[in-house]
């Protein structure tokens, strides 16, 4: 696999957690990703793989639910890369089986030629529906936060650079990972690719980050100026903010990593991708005109915080102009529903 360590970057920090309350501490704190080493290396997870992947495998597979598993296949001549081909269709198919049997296929596979091995990856797996017992032996402490805890497993692969609106907390726990992070403010210098067909459900950079284009992504060394490197061993976990856009490199020929979303905000407000996309349909292609009065609008309503818009309105008639709560924001979804269906 090509080498993407862009070395000159700088490291993401390094910073200890020494028990719940002090890693507590750091998650809500941060404004910045930062490393933490060893925090699951106790996991027996992270302690099989480094006695074997098979071990490792043996280790998922005693606790591994009997379903289907959803898997993503590529041919060996894409490198590992999930991404687009050339027609702009995404360049590996979905399967499904159980999880015995995909795992046979990575026994097979140690016994072949890398370089002759397709990519096999299973993206974003629930812990809960899928396996039963796993988030028990291996388990993380992280307070009163609700996080849904993922498992992504597979070879050498690189996923293209994308964010995620939760907080996220990722815990290598077999193999090494490298990751490539930017601000939220990036977006334009990564030259992201469809809103609407993309590999894994968000927008990613079109920049091959094994083989920048330069000429063709001019802005992306801006990017590089602001972005930080952080490379995982087994048991390393890493913090990624919401909306930092991250490039991930699983870099041997097994790889697990135990992940945990949460958000700040109560999951009822929904999400704002999907008012993004909405608003591409209803105002982006508007009359300029047109568009800045829905720039001031959205300015007053939304983007300040709402207070001017509701302040001359008693409290108790603001309806959806006040600050959401569970039952006004369930209102406003069918209200959405509705005006959508019509």
């Amino acid at each position: 696999m090509a080498d993407t360590s862009f070395p000159a970057l700088p490291a993401v920090r390094e910073v200890a957690a020494h028990d719940a309350t002090s890693l507590d501490g750091l998650l809500r704190d941060a404004a910045e990703p930062f490393i933490l080493r060893g925090l699951v290396r106790h996991w027996p997870l992270v302690q099989a793989g480094q006695e074997s992947a098979r071990a490792a495998r043996s280790h998922l597979l005693a606790h591994a639910r009997d379903r289907e598993f959803v898997l993503s296949m590529a041919n060996p001549d894409v490198g590992g890369r999930l991404f687009y081909d050339a027609a702009m269709a995404v360049n590996f198919r979905m399967g499904k089986g159980r999880l015995p049997d995909i795992f046979a296929g990575f026994d097979k596979a140690e016994e072949r030629d890398a370089a002759q091995v397709p990519t096999v990856y299973l993206g974003s797996i629930d812990i809960k529906q899928f396996f039963a017992g796993l988030d028990v032996a291996n388990p993380l402490d992280l307070g009163a936060r609700d996080p849904l805890a993922s498992i992504w497993i597979g070879n050498a692969t690189r996923i293209a650079a994308h964010n995620d609106f939760p907080d996220n907390l990722a815990c290598c726990a077999v193999g090494r990972r490298r990751f490539i992070l930017f601000p939220p403010d990036q977006f334009a210098n990564l030259y992201l690719g469809p809103v609407d067909i993309t590999p894994a459900g968000r927008p990613v950079s079109m920049v091959d980050f094994a083989a920048p284009d330069h000429a063709a992504h001019p802005r992306f060394r801006d990017a590089l100026t602001v972005a930080q490197r952080a490379d995982l061993a087994p048991g390393d976990a890493l913090f990624i903010p919401s909306s930092w856009y991250h490039h991930v490199e699983a870099l041997d020929t097994f790889n697990v990593l135990v992940n945990y979303w949460w958000r700040e905000t109560p999951r009822f407000l929904g999400q704002p991708h999907n008012a993004l996309l909405h608003a591409m349909m209803t105002i982006r292609d508007l009359p300029a005109t047109e568009r800045a009065n829905w720039q001031a609008m959205f300015d007053h309503y939304v983007f300040s915080g709402g207070a001017a818009a509701r302040a001359h309105i008693d409290p108790q008639a603001q309806g959806v102009l006040a600050p959401l709560d569970a039952h006004s924001a369930q209102r406003l979804h069918q209200f959405l529903l509705r005006s959508l269906s019509q």
